[in-house]
């Protein structure tokens, strides 16, 4: 009578106990396999963290400022030289229905120094600007110190310092004097940067009344601002040319600030995949170390392998072990590259001020990717173990 044996089985209580032994054996060894798992996962997941939390700031600074300002100004058309708009140019947009408001500014021959004993030609590359009152309102722009202009301020020789000309001059607190076109001018505030305006950051603006009896400038804007309606934003950006110089529109020039924003994100986007693809090479130069490491391990536990085969460990056992290996080695990378991933992009969204977003899909993904990685890094050396005959393993001993 004849007595089959029963095949021996590998119960999933042992599977992850065999799949670690050979990763504490070589601890060494497999830390630097993981390691480079770790830094593909890592890229990848701060890259989309980073991209999304960018795109989250934009997304809050537009609802901030709005989409619904336009900038007018001269363009280069052959008839205006100058680089000026009509005077009466404020007058008529303000005129356009959907229209909310409307603030000027106009250029100003002078300069602005910390002392009269300044040489002339240290400018520090600062301008000085005109302004209608209502340009604060306009732009959504704060002070960080000071007030802005009145009825009255607006007409004495004082000014409002933007943020990079304020930082340039060396004034950090009101009231300060600079002196600008040959005399003392108060400065009664200091700006914020404006984030659709730059331009603004690096002057010192003036009231159009103070600009015309100090600074002897004419009041004719080079730039105007339009804030109108959202929902009629598109209309009045159509006729915003021809409102301003009906003789000749094709010389005004009508922006949108907030469509460079939209631009820069994009152009980032652009970065983001490059830098997903770069993570990618990365995760696929780590999977291939995990293969190298594996088919290594293969060839130098011979004799384990002839042993439990020996005694009733069946292909699929040893199979089993080896891609167990290698998939605890992957997701041990992948843990580690999205904890790393996750902090870096959380470090630098703190250093700039954002609000940190990292998908989820970038997680799951990023473990995900780590396993696939494993599977086919270990698929080969697991075969390979598997086949190898228990006697010609033994011999090796």
């Amino acid at each position: 009578m004849t007595t089959s044996l029963t095949p021996s089985r590998l119960h999933v209580a042992d599977f992850g106990r065999i799949a670690a032994v050979g990763l504490r054996s070589r601890m060494t060894r497999a830390v630097l396999s993981a390691l480079g798992i770790a830094i593909g996962i890592a890229s990848m997941v701060a890259v989309l963290g980073l991209s999304d939390s960018s795109k989250s700031e934009l997304l809050a600074t537009l609802d901030r400022l709005g989409t619904n300002l336009l900038t007018v100004q001269a363009g280069q058309g052959i008839g205006r030289g100058s680089g000026e708009l009509p005077e009466t140019a404020a007058a008529m947009i303000s005129r356009i229905g959907p229209v909310e408001e409307t603030a000027a500014v106009a250029n100003v021959d002078a300069n602005v120094y910390r002392t009269d004993l300044m040489p002339e030609d240290r400018t520090n590359g600062l301008s000085v600007q005109a302004v209608d009152l209502t340009l604060l309102e306009t732009l959504a722009g704060t002070l960080q110190t000071g007030v802005w202009f009145d009825e009255a301020t607006a007409s004495y020789p004082t000014t409002v310092l933007g943020s990079v000309a304020a930082e340039r001059l060396g004034v950090a607190d009101v009231p300060a004097r600079v002196w600008l076109g040959d005399q003392w001018f108060t400065v009664i505030g200091i700006l914020d940067a404006f984030e659709l305006s730059p331009d603004l950051d690096r002057a010192a603006l003036v009231g159009f009344t103070a600009a015309e009896d100090f600074l002897d400038a004419t009041g004719v804007p080079s730039v105007i601002h339009v804030r109108s309606d959202p929902i009629h934003t598109d209309q009045v950006m159509s006729v915003l040319a021809a409102t301003t110089s009906p003789m000749n529109p094709e010389e005004v020039e009508v922006s949108r600030p907030s469509d460079a924003l939209e631009a820069r994100e994009a152009a980032d986007d652009a970065f983001t995949a490059l830098f997903l693809g770069l993570g990618a090479v990365a995760l696929l130069v780590g999977g291939v170390g995990i293969a190298n490491v594996m088919v290594i391990s293969v060839l130098e536990r011979k004799p384990e392998i002839g042993l439990r085969r020996a005694l009733g460990a069946t292909k699929g056992h040893i199979a089993t072990q080896f891609l167990g290996e290698a998939l605890l080695l992957s997701l041990i990378g992948g843990i580690c590259g999205v904890a790393l991933g996750y902090g870096v992009t959380a470090a630098w969204a703190a250093y700039k001020g954002w609000t940190v977003l990292v998908p989820p899909i970038a997680l799951m993904g990023g473990l995900g990717a780590a396993l696939l990685i494993g599977t086919l890094a270990g698929f080969y050396p697991a075969i390979r173990a598997s086949r190898m005959s228990p006697t010609e393993a033994l011999r090796t001993a």
